[in-house]
């Protein structure tokens, strides 16, 4: 596989969705975790979101427990957390492993796409940035902050200050 949009992933409300929907928009994934210390992040990824909304930009969160247990609940457990504590509105998928065998076939991809990181996702929230083509053109650690990618959406986008 070699875009972003030859993949299916499962939404947390149980419905297999094509990734295909995000064709023609910049698209930035991210594996979350509710009760991480970056959790506070989901602020900055919804402040993304609402910002480049109308410019082409979807955020997509991928909640994921394999990092010392911090995505506990069900999916609808963790929808709520974040509707109701960060007024989350862009896409949350169900959770699923980011790493390892049971890694999903979208994120064994992911870690092997960038190829100045082909390596296992270290930590919640890391990000990888996609072009409106499908492909992988960057990926950011967990402490990089969400703010800290506008450079790189609005270049992608092509939109200015």
């Amino acid at each position: 596989m070699t875009t972003l949009y030859e993949f299916t992933a499962r939404r947390n409300n149980g419905h297999e969705e094509a990734l295909s929907l995000w064709q023609g928009k910049v698209v930035l994934l991210v594996n979350t975790a509710s009760e991480c210390g970056y959790t506070r992040q989901y602020a900055g990824l919804q402040e993304l979101a609402a910002m480049f909304r109308d410019d082409g930009l979807v955020v997509l969160a991928f909640p994921c427990d394999q990092f010392g247990g911090q995505e506990p609940g069900s999916d609808a457990e963790v929808a709520d957390f974040c509707v109701s504590r960060f007024g989350v509105d862009f896409p949350l998928y169900a959770k699923q492993a980011v790493n390892g065998k049971e890694a999903s076939p979208l994120w064994r991809w992911l870690t092997q796409a960038d190829s100045a990181h082909p390596h296992p996702v270290k930590w919640n929230f890391t990000k990888f940035l996609v072009d409106r083509r499908g492909r992988v053109v960057k990926r950011y650690e967990p402490a990089v902050e969400p703010h800290e990618l506008i450079g790189d959406i609005r270049s992608l986008l092509g939109t200015t200050g």
